[in-house]
């Protein structure tokens, strides 16, 4: 059985208005990101670039912070569509083994992908969050439940592996490793993903 999305992006029942405010905004922002890089992303340089008045911007999005962390929103959605509606192994129709090792290949190379835009997301007044708001800690408890034979402690084990993908270190990457490799799912981090899994569950679980 799939999980169901996490409710990420604009919520409901919002003016027609308030929503074009909202994807010009996000628009513009990934415009100004792809031209200076996200330390020119500011929120007096967000309303002035896409001719909105400040006050709208800081009713949207709050902090700088809440800008990216809107873009993440955007983006973790399309992520988990892929995980949710795409072809295997990420998607459904694949073993539930294989499944998890292209859900953390995929998922570390989403956060490298994202790496400027989710270390601006952070708010430093606040703990950093690793994987509260996504969908890969019940993702992976999913997949460990429908191994067999089971291994133990799926629970607490689902929590590990999270941590593995969603910790800080992912965020405080430098750019230049992170663009060190040509492919994101080629970086070391995927590799040992991979490693991990197959060494953590039985040899017999997996394909032959």
């Amino acid at each position: 059985m799939n999980l169901p999305v996490v409710p990420f992006g604009k919520p409901r029942g919002e003016r027609a208005d308030a929503v074009r405010n909202r994807e010009r905004l996000l628009q513009t922002a990934r415009e100004m990101i792809a031209e200076c890089g996200t330390q020119k992303v500011t929120m007096d340089a967000l309303a002035e670039r896409a001719g909105l008045g400040k006050g709208t911007v800081f009713r949207r999005f709050g902090t700088r912070a809440g800008i990216f962390q809107a873009l993440l929103d955007e983006d973790e959605r399309r992520f988990q569509e892929q995980v949710m509606f795409g072809p295997p192994p990420l998607g459904p129709g694949a073993g539930p083994i294989e499944r998890l090792i292209a859900y953390g290949r995929a998922r570390i190379a989403f956060l490298l992908d994202n790496h400027a835009i989710a270390r601006a997301s952070l708010d430093r007044t606040k703990p950093i969050p690793v994987g509260g708001a996504t969908m890969t800690r019940p993702h992976i408890r999913m997949l460990l439940g429908q191994i067999r034979p089971s291994p133990p402690y799926p629970d607490t084990l689902a929590v590990q592996l999270t941590a593995a993908l969603e910790g800080p270190l992912l965020l405080y990457l430098s750019m230049d490793e992170a663009a060190a490799v040509p492919a994101p799912e080629a970086h070391p981090l995927a590799e040992s993903w991979q490693n991990l899994i197959q060494r953590l569950l039985p040899e017999a679980h997996f394909p032959q």
